[in-house]
């Protein structure tokens, strides 16, 4: 079974090619530059671009995969949770090709795509704890089975992604380029910094629950009181302070949901799951308790149509699929 993956939620344009057995046959990403000027993703200029660059895309993702029309055995397409411009724009195209077609729909979750990110990356045994860490999401996800899922916990204010890019543009590592890129220059940055050398605060410390707002009031107030000379020679110490304790929170939290799962398997997923040191520090916790530790390429952390495709692939294996009715849902809770 070979099935065509989209993947619209948000600013990235993207198809890919999946089979039964979730092995990726082409994936293909488009990242929008049309946000740059602006400090964050645009929505309306982020649905135009979709309109633009799906088509192209998904005719590559075909050639690149080697593939005709006639081997494809269904879509696969986010419909939420994302931008609802965006979702209706890939939701759209993946309902007249399997009208046309004559081929399956699957409405895909954009969080049990990220789910399913480590399951393209390697066999991992069922039931497991997912860290799903990206920038509009901070969750806890117990994977009983899949197509089944509890949330352990959750943030309550900003995603762990959100701060590291609040946390960027407020450092001014951000002129002209966006928020997109937060994250990565954070952990850059923090490469040549003391993780130790302030002591910035890790919040509910006794709950599985997540919450990165005070955190990022707290680097506020302290980049404030600094003169423009000691704030530019401490720079990478803030950075790579802040890092260590948004990389403290999720480490801790998944040890607590660990108390309340019983599960042999950690994974760690989506576009924060590219943070070197997270990966580092949450891999060490892991194994040193005898658990195995998975964690996706760094192409598969990021949005993208190969995570989808392989949710698209589980479910049409089973038989189950939805009709033309499908809609998109930008707030789009969790199946359990």
């Amino acid at each position: 079974m070979l099935v065509l993956g989209l993947e619209t939620s948000c600013d990235e344009t993207a198809a890919a090619v999946v089979d039964e057995s979730y092995a990726v046959h082409s994936n293909i990403i488009f990242s929008q530059q049309d946000h740059a000027p602006y400090g964050g993703v645009v929505p309306e200029l982020a649905s135009r671009a979709h309109m633009r660059a799906l088509v192209p895309v998904v005719r590559q993702a075909l050639a690149t995969a080697g593939v005709g029309w006639e081997e494809v055995d269904g879509v696969a397409a986010t419909r939420g949770p994302g931008l609802v411009g965006s979702l209706i724009v890939g939701l759209s195209l993946a309902k007249g090709l399997v009208l046309a077609r004559n081929k399956p729909l699957v409405g895909v979750h954009h969080l049990e795509a990220h789910v399913f990110s480590n399951l393209v990356a390697a066999q991992v045994e069922v039931p497991f704890l997912t860290l799903l860490v990206s920038g509009g999401h901070t969750e806890l996800i117990l994977v009983r089975e899949l197509g089944s899922y509890e949330v352990l916990g959750r943030t309550r204010d900003d995603a762990a992604g959100e701060a590291f890019d609040k946390v960027a543009k407020l450092l001014g590592l951000l002129p002209g380029e966006g928020v997109v890129a937060g994250g990565r220059l954070i952990a850059e940055l923090a490469e040549d910094g003391d993780p130790e050398a302030i002591d910035f605060p890790r919040a509910l410390v006794d709950e599985i629950d997540f919450s990165f707002s005070g955190l990022k009031t707290s680097v506020l107030h302290y980049v404030r009181s600094l003169t423009p000379q000691e704030r530019t020679a401490q720079l990478a110490h803030i950075a790579a302070s802040f890092q260590e304790a948004v990389v403290d929170a999720l480490v801790a939290k998944t040890l607590l949901a660990l108390e309340r799962a019983d599960v042999a398997t950690v994974c760690l997923a989506g576009g924060v799951a590219a943070n070197q040191r997270l990966r580092q520090r949450l891999r060490v916790a892991v194994e040193h308790r005898g658990l195995a530790f998975h964690c996706p390429a760094y192409d598969l952390c990021t949005d993208n149509a190969a995570m989808v495709g392989a949710v698209g692939a589980f479910y049409l294996s089973r038989g189950v699929c939805d009709s033309l009715n499908v809609d998109a849902a930008p707030r789009l809770g969790w199946r359990v």
